[in-house]
């Protein structure tokens, strides 16, 4: 399906920052559907003024929808919809005419003009399906009052707010609970779902007629200084959002002053009880801790044999054994190196590059110094989960620690990691210039410890694929092909 913007650029006359407009209005109008109890479609002009494109629509969690097909994309010529044409004609909200039913259910279509500024953008058209019409009450009665107001406030520009903070996923919504403010900052209703949360609060006393500012202070600061956040939130001065808590029970307040004709005539605040969301996020927090306290220690512990096992070679008079040993090393540190990394990230996921960059300068002090070999990273590798960048640390330091000892002993050449990475795989060719591979090599019957382990950690525990070439013009290419586990 075409995104707004596309379809606005495409189809539209609207500038940059009407379609910036748009976004904000569009990010926030499920509040006015579900205070309408009907569905919200967004109508454009077309460039040619010819008629109108729809570039949004919203069905309300509070009633039933009109459409059960999508409506983005389609197109009306002028005169197809006389009440979209009214309100953009005359820049007011037009609400007569009969209910339609040519759908087989009872709708009746409103329909309101966007303004930004001193012109006006386009108009939404809201249908309201009356098939479960009902004695409303006080509640429908406030949800349709406060739509009216809303919509009354799109007409004239001040909906949505200008230079407001970013309506978060998490905000409250309507049916999480709604207050009505006067122009004092009075309740002038409460919802059950809000009452209910602020009788978790404390609450003993009707919330009906009670400064909502005082009255929050008094059950959550009691002994502490107010935050000045929750005054201007609770009195519906501003569109803010706030989080409360008291007696261990969090709840998330959010306001929506009211200004129709040019003066403030009130508030929404939504009302959410998010204790147990707030609950799991610190138990994710402390679990993510107790992770990364994980991978340090793993790591100080890894070190901590590296280091026995270099004390233990420069005691041995056996040059094979003290080789092995420092092997081994090698091999630790790089493990080591994958635990530092995650011990420092709250996911499991690390940035290779750091890692490969390590393992590369890691093989470079090893090498020896008449060979003047320098490794260096061509490519990304990205983000990769710590299943795959432990095993691929350790087979990278297999491999540059292969070609340093056995192509360039005692001759300069080049060495290089050569990344390429799709969505899907990861390829990664270590090249180098030296002596090449021995005469009748057969990658499958080696008896080289080194490239053991690595078709191991690329064949069995990564399953991806291992090439050991001639590299064209002499030395080595080895090839890891290796997929990538699904974001």
């Amino acid at each position: 399906m075409p995104t707004l913007s596309d379809l606005a650029v495409r189809h539209t006359a609207l500038n940059e920052a009407d379609i910036e407009w748009m976004h904000s209005l569009v990010s926030d109008w499920q509040l006015l559907a579900d205070l309408s109890f009907a569905d919200l479609i967004l109508w454009i002009p077309l460039r040619d003024a010819s008629g109108w494109i729809a570039i949004a629509q919203m069905r309300p969690t509070t009633g039933p929808t009109v459409y059960h097909d999508d409506i983005v994309g389609v197109t009306v010529s002028k005169g197809e919809r006389p009440l979209i044409d009214t309100a953009w004609d005359e820049r007011r909200i037009c609400r007569e005419g009969d209910p339609d039913w040519s759908s087989g259910v009872p709708v009746r279509e409103e329909t309101i003009p966007v303004r930004r500024a001193d012109h006006f953008l386009g108009v939404i058209q809201r249908s309201t399906n009356l098939s479960s019409a009902r004695t409303p009450s006080r509640l429908e009665l406030t949800y349709l009052q406060s739509a009216s107001d809303l919509a009354q406030m799109v007409a004239e520009g001040r909906f949505p707010f200008s230079g407001a903070e970013p309506i978060l996923v998490r905000s409250p919504r309507v049916g999480d609970g709604l207050l009505r403010l006067d122009r004092a900052g009075r309740v002038t209703y409460a919802s059950p779902n809000a009452l209910s949360a602020y009788r978790r609060l404390g609450l003993n006393a009707d919330l009906v007629g009670a400064e909502l500012g005082r009255t929050t202070a008094a059950l959550c600061y009691s002994d502490e200084p107010i935050n000045e956040n929750l005054m201007i939130v609770a009195s519906g001065r501003e569109p803010r959002e706030t989080e409360v808590e008291s007696g261990g029970t969090v709840v998330q307040l959010r306001a929506i002053p009211l200004v129709v004709g040019g003066g403030r005539i009130g508030a929404l605040v939504l009302i959410r009880d998010v204790t147990e969301l707030r609950r799991r996020e610190r138990e994710l927090m402390t679990k993510d801790a107790t992770i990364r306290e994980i991978h340090h220690r793993v790591k100080n512990n890894l070190q901590t044999v590296a280091a026995l096992l270099r004390l233990q070679a420069r005691r041995l008079r056996v040059p094979e054994g003290r080789e092995a040993l420092e092997e081994a090393v090698r091999r630790v540190g790089s493990i080591a190196i994958v635990h530092e990394t995650l011990s420092h990230t709250p996911e499991e996921q690390v940035d290779f590059d750091d890692i490969a960059d390590r393992v590369i300068a890691m093989t470079g002090e090893v090498a020896a110094p008449e060979a003047k070999v320098t490794p260096r990273r061509v490519g990304t590798f990205g983000v990769l989960p710590s299943e795959v960048a432990t095993p691929l640390a350790m087979v990278l330091t297999e491999l540059l620690q292969n070609a340093v000892q056995h192509g360039f002993a005692n001759r300069p050449g080049r060495l290089q990691v050569i990344v390429s990475r799709g969505d899907e795989r990861l390829r990664v060719v270590v090249s180098d210039d030296g002596r090449g591979l021995p005469e009748g090599f057969d990658p499958e019957s080696t008896t080289s410890l080194g490239l053991q382990i690595v078709r191991t950690l690329v064949v069995g525990e990564l399953a991806g694929r291992l090439a050991i070439d001639p590299r064209p013009g002499g030395g080595t290419e080895v090839t890891l092909d290796i997929p990538l586990p699904a974001a």
